[in-house]
């Protein structure tokens, strides 16, 4: 399969791609600009919301989550963007990707900077407004999402070349990592969604690919993407079942790769699940 282009080379490191029909279509986010870019039909409206906005999910009562520079702030149903407290002080580390889980908590993972091993964590923004660390040790948290049953969390740390999977508890949070799939040839898995079927599909940040894997770890399928540096995928269209794809220009030569940092869109034959909302 062959991903097709979407939009120009709008965004310098575009990351987080989130369908909700609340927002009228496709969110996803300029990284390291602190800008959300909505998409509704071919037009495409671009708001600044912090120095660095990580990743975005809807509120159940409208507006958004957002994970920002150092921790979380909400959107109103009114647009209005309030940062909570920050979560650490330090700024040589970053929030960098997140999703919710089935019970309405917001978790949204870190990397430093210069990407030194083991300085990142894992947290979780309860509706209550309580962060609790559930995972440490972390090089550069990515790509996590649930299975359709809630019981298991696929988790990408990028430079281990893992896929992981987690038994999931509402109380204990992640429990048992096992891996699920090695990525070949060197792979760094980046964002990840599941679909309806309980695949798992994750960027290749260095192939240029997003591929498929069944819940044995077994590669289904291979999208080929017109820009190097692929980031991050998600579900959406009325059906949800077109795949967005989200691309990069950090660290590439554009001269050599012109298409890096457009949006893409791929026909894959098969739904995602409804994006998960923050109940907060």
């Amino acid at each position: 399969m062959r991903a097709e282009q979407v939009t120009d080379p709008i965004v310098y490191h575009g990351e987080g791609p989130a369908w909700s029909p609340s927002w009228g279509g496709l969110r996803w986010v300029d990284m390291l600009a602190g800008d959300i870019l909505t998409l509704r039909d071919d037009d495409v409206e671009r708001r600044h919301v912090a120095e660095v906005a990580a990743a975005v999910r809807p509120r159940r009562g409208g507006g958004a989550v957002i994970g920002i520079e150092r921790g979380f702030a909400l959107e109103g149903p009114d647009g209005q963007v309030t940062a909570l407290p920050e979560v650490w002080a330090s700024p040589s580390i970053r929030m960098n990707e997140g999703g919710c889980d089935p019970q309405g908590n917001f978790w949204c993972g870190s990397m430093a900077y210069d990407q030194s091993p083991g300085a990142a964590s894992l947290y979780r923004l309860s509706p209550e407004g309580r962060v609790d660390v559930m995972l440490e040790g972390v090089t550069v948290s990515n790509g996590l999402e649930w299975s359709p049953d809630g019981s298991l969390a696929y988790y990408n740390d990028t430079p281990t070349g893992q896929v992981g999977v987690f038994a999931f508890d509402p109380d204990q949070g992640l429990l048992n990592h096992r891996v699920l799939v090695e990525l070949p040839d060197g792979g760094r898995p980046d964002g990840l969604t599941v679909d309806s079927e309980g695949c798992v599909w994750t960027a290749v940040v260095n192939r240029g690919a997003v591929h498929r894997y069944r819940p044995d770890g077994t590669l289904d399928a291979v999208i080929d993407v017109p820009a190097g540096k692929v980031t991050a995928c998600t579900f959406g269209g009325e059906s949800l079942d077109r795949l967005f794809i989200t691309t990069s220009q950090e660290n590439v030569d554009t001269a050599e790769d012109p298409l890096a940092g457009a949006l893409f869109v791929a026909e894959v034959g098969v739904r995602g699940l409804p994006l998960r909302d923050f109940a907060g």
